[in-house]
């Protein structure tokens, strides 16, 4: 914190619609414990009272700006800066709407000044030495490190004051209860495990570090791509490998955002069928990385791999359901066989869960109580039978869609927000 010498770090932060939670969220973001950042909230064409919320908020005043457009975006339209001291690491981006969370991105990328740069959502609240925490790998590393990320978990039900969460809860609703679950094991054990071989996928949307030489080298986020996340790190990782360049990326065991997840089943829905469309989109994009030579570790072990454990799984259990089905109905079943095989893939999974909750107990106990892990145990016992079948529907219906139409909407993700009345009132 001390240190002249820690390096930069621009915090970007794409809005669309977010005036339930965007004065909560920018408060939270400005007090981030760091000697050197600034906060871009990119306005992607709002319609609702987003822009006049933080214009009122944060007494912002439209400026004169060397804005550069060093990657391609939707018309950008003015700069807005705070006249109060306070928020003077503080910039608001007013651009036309380009459709993506992607487009806005790179509007912060080329309004950014710091060699980093930190990509996030609005509804995300960060632990407030983020930074400091995520910057190591970066400053430790013998190869370039060009991107860093960190477990994010479930904001719904935690308590949350001035945009700062002081009590961890695990969600009370089911769905988004399922997901923390789903969040934990995808990051504490896959993505640690990909770390651990330097063979990240993907570097979450939610939360990511980047190199921003690299990411602007490498031509940004693809502004029509709706997995930006996974596009960015492909794209970032084949520039490296394209121009004879040693690099890693970094993964940190530690809890550091939180978002707020789908709290029903129709906001689940959207969130699933864009997720789906998205990895079908970036396969077919990124389809000439699949066993090229030039890129050993992502072309021969990462696509295959994601190829077939994420975009081919739900279709493999699918149709494997309706021929189990059709066997059912011409009696060619062998129930013993059966039993066997569901009791040792149900205890499978469950051990998985149960190891990756126990894991997070034993580095850092998120929740207060016994009872509250405990908790988040019970639904793997019925998670496969509740709340991976609407999984698969959803990831088929986003493939069905994609290559139909090979049109993709973003979906409006319905916020609950939180610290919401005051800080509206407070605006008006």
């Amino acid at each position: 914190m001390n240190s002249s010498l820690t390096p930069g770090i621009s915090i970007i932060a794409p809005a669309f619609n977010e005036e339930r939670t965007i004065i909560v969220n920018v408060k939270s973001l400005l007090t981030m414990e760091y000697p050197t950042f600034e906060v871009i909230i990119v306005n992607d064409g709002s319609t609702d009272r987003t822009l006049e919320l933080l214009i009122r908020e944060y007494d912002l005043e439209e400026t004169a700006y060397a804005y550069v457009e060093r990657i391609k975006t939707a018309p950008f339209k003015r700069i807005f800066r705070s006249r109060n001291p306070l928020y003077s690491n503080l910039t608001v981006v007013d651009k036309v709407n380009g459709g993506t969370k992607a487009d806005a991105s790179n509007a912060g990328i080329n309004a950014s000044k710091y060699p980093y740069f930190i990509c996030t959502d609005v509804d995300c609240i960060l632990e407030r030495k983020t930074m400091l925490k995520m910057i190591k790998p970066i400053l430790n590393s013998k190869n370039r490190t060009i991107a860093v990320g960190a477990v994010l978990r479930m904001s719904n039900s935690c308590d949350i004051k001035n945009g700062v969460i002081t009590r961890v809860r695990p969600p009370r609703r089911l769905i988004p209860r399922f997901q923390e679950l789903e969040y934990m094991r995808s990051y504490l054990f896959g993505k640690l495990g990909w770390s651990f071989i330097n063979c990240v996928p993907n570097v979450s949307g939610g939360l990511g570090l980047f190199d921003k030489e690299v990411a602007i080298n490498a031509g940004g986020y693809d502004g029509k791509s709706h997995a930006e996340d996974m596009d960015l790190l492909t794209k970032m990782v084949t520039y490296m490998s394209n121009s004879k360049q040693k690099y890693t990326v970094d993964y940190i065991p530690v809890s550091c955002c939180w978002t707020e997840g789908p709290s029903n089943l129709r906001i689940l829905a959207r969130q699933r069928i864009r997720w789906a469309t998205g990895l079908a989109q970036i396969f077919f994009v990124h389809r000439k990385v699949f066993f090229n030579p030039s890129y050993p570790k992502l072309g021969f072990l990462v696509f295959p791999y994601i190829f077939i454990f994420e975009f081919l799984a739900p279709i493999i259990e699918a149709f494997g359901l309706f021929w189990f089905l059709l066997l059912i109905v011409k009696g060619d079943v062998n129930w013993d066989t059966v039993a066997f095989m569901f009791l040792y893939v149900y205890t499978f999974g469950i051990a998985i869960s149960s190891l990756v909750i126990f894991m997070d107990y034993l580095v850092k106990r998120q929740y207060k109580t016994f009872w509250e892990y405990f908790s988040v145990w019970v639904i793997s016992l019925i998670e496969g039978f509740v709340y991976h079948p609407f999984i698969i529907y959803f990831s088929i219906v986003g493939y069905i869609r994609y290559f139909t139409s090979r049109k993709i909407q973003w979906g409006t993700m319905t916020r609950q927000g939180f610290d919401i009345q005051p800080e509206i009132e407070h605006a008006k």
